[in-house]
């Protein structure tokens, strides 16, 4: 199949996210992690890439995102996205907005949006600005992000220093208007000079607005629920086929594991919920940076799969700043997401079929040490988290990975129970 859509996310949970979104319509969605080393053979019509580089070096994001656009551009596709997370993670000096406009000159394109709104799971932008649920973005949880401490709730200040052109905003009183309205508001912009523009979204209809008016630009960037829409805006316009529609489905035993190393609110909230009827084992860095992963593999090994056991990390905010004070923020992280890769692997050859993998940093370690290069979309757990099918080492598995924040108290339990055993 010739693909049309082609996106380039962050990290590896954004790209699921992202996946999951646009397979509510039905279409076939593929998503390959990491950049193929081959040239492009038995593609979707929606094709994404996952990438590791929310936080690597600009000059390292830029170049792999490039290089993701030049595959997907080789596999046919007309219209590229770019995707980051819905709260708008990064630092001043990128890597959002460089990759956006690297992207924008390879493709020709003289004016991107960036909405990172999801109202379905409580991100919404107001003249500019970001909440999570009720909170400006600098004033939630993620104002203590580990990687990317958010000290900021207004987009265009955000964005501003990474771009080297203008910053502007199409607000909620002209998306109320309509597609039209976006289209002028963002025509005037760009006669303006504003090749960067936010766009507020408050609403599920804000999002379908905002798609309509922007489904002709070669490149649109944002969160992935902006994206949802297209698919079905595409189909109605005649732009795709109806041949794009295909839904996957698929079966795994039901013996699993769930790792989980985000340190999100929320994702505390889930593994205490979880643990609390599920074997666990609590990883602590500073033990693994002096004795290794021994005692978790240990545990491990003497685990029945089909009790679904739980191995974390996630702690609470002072426990993580103790760690990384003691072992540098990048080695507490690197040490954490090393261990649970090879706990995987080792759940793997003990047969585990269901993996849950929570944290964007820990869902990337561990699909590379598991061999993953592509996954067929299949049903969602949460808004924003579907399930996968994969293979790994001649395995059939099913695999999940879901960013820190999403999914309510009960996701692990109900990811588990929503695949039937075979």
């Amino acid at each position: 199949m010739t693909t049309f859509f082609g996106a380039i996310a962050d990290d590896f949970t954004g790209a699921t996210d992202l996946a999951g979104l646009l397979a509510r319509s039905g279409v076939s969605v593929s998503l390959r992690i990491g950049v193929p080393d081959m040239p492009p053979k038995d593609t979707a019509a929606f094709e994404v890439i996952a990438l590791k580089c929310r936080t690597a070096p600009v000059a390292e994001a830029v170049s792999e995102c490039r290089a993701a656009l030049a595959w997907l551009q080789a596999a046919g596709a007309k219209r590229f996205f770019w995707k980051y997370c819905s709260t708008f993670d990064s630092t001043a000096e990128g890597n959002i907005g460089p990759v956006a406009e690297a992207l924008m000159a390879d493709l020709g394109a003289t004016q991107a949006i960036y909405c990172p709104a999801f109202p379905e799971n409580g991100r919404s932008i107001f003249m500019g600005n970001l909440f999570v649920g009720q909170q400006p973005l600098a004033e939630s949880p993620m104002k203590d992000h580990p990687l990317t401490p958010m000290r900021d709730s207004n987009l265009m200040r955000l964005l501003a220093p990474q771009v080297s052109t203008p910053v502007g905003l199409v607000d909620r009183l002209t998306v109320a208007q309509g597609p039209d309205a976006v289209r002028a508001a963002l025509t005037a912009l760009g006669n303006d000079g504003v090749a960067h523009v936010v766009t507020d979204a408050v609403a599920d209809d804000d999002l379908r607005v905002i798609a309509t008016a922007c489904s002709d630009m070669t490149l649109m960037t944002g969160g992935s629920a902006i994206a949802m829409p297209l698919p079905s805006i595409y189909l109605k316009d005649g732009t795709l086929s109806s041949g794009a529609v295909h839904r996957q489905t698929g079966e795994t035993a039901a013996r699993g594991i769930v790792l989980s190393g985000s340190c999100s609110q929320m994702t505390r909230r889930q593994v205490a919920f979880y643990a609390a009827s599920a074997p666990s084992f609590k990883l602590d860095p500073l033990v693994l940076a002096a004795e290794g992963s021994g005692a978790a593999c240990a545990w491990l090994a003497q685990q029945s799969l089909e009790d679904m056991p739980i191995i974390y990390a996630t702690a609470e905010p002072q426990e993580v700043a103790a760690a990384q004070a003691q072992l540098g923020t990048a080695q507490a992280g690197e040490i954490v997401e090393k261990a649970l890769a090879e706990l995987a692997v080792l759940a793997r050859d003990q047969g585990a079929a269901r993996f849950v993998v929570a944290g964007g940093e820990t869902s990337g370690a561990v699909t590379k040490a598991l061999g993953v290069d592509r996954l067929h979309i299949g049903p969602e757990i949460a808004p924003g988290v579907p399930w996968t099918f994969c293979q790994s080492a001649g395995h059939d598995i099913a695999l999940t990975l879901k960013s820190g924040n999403f999914g309510d108290t009960e996701f692990f339990a109900k990811a588990m129970s929503l695949l039937e055993p075979v």
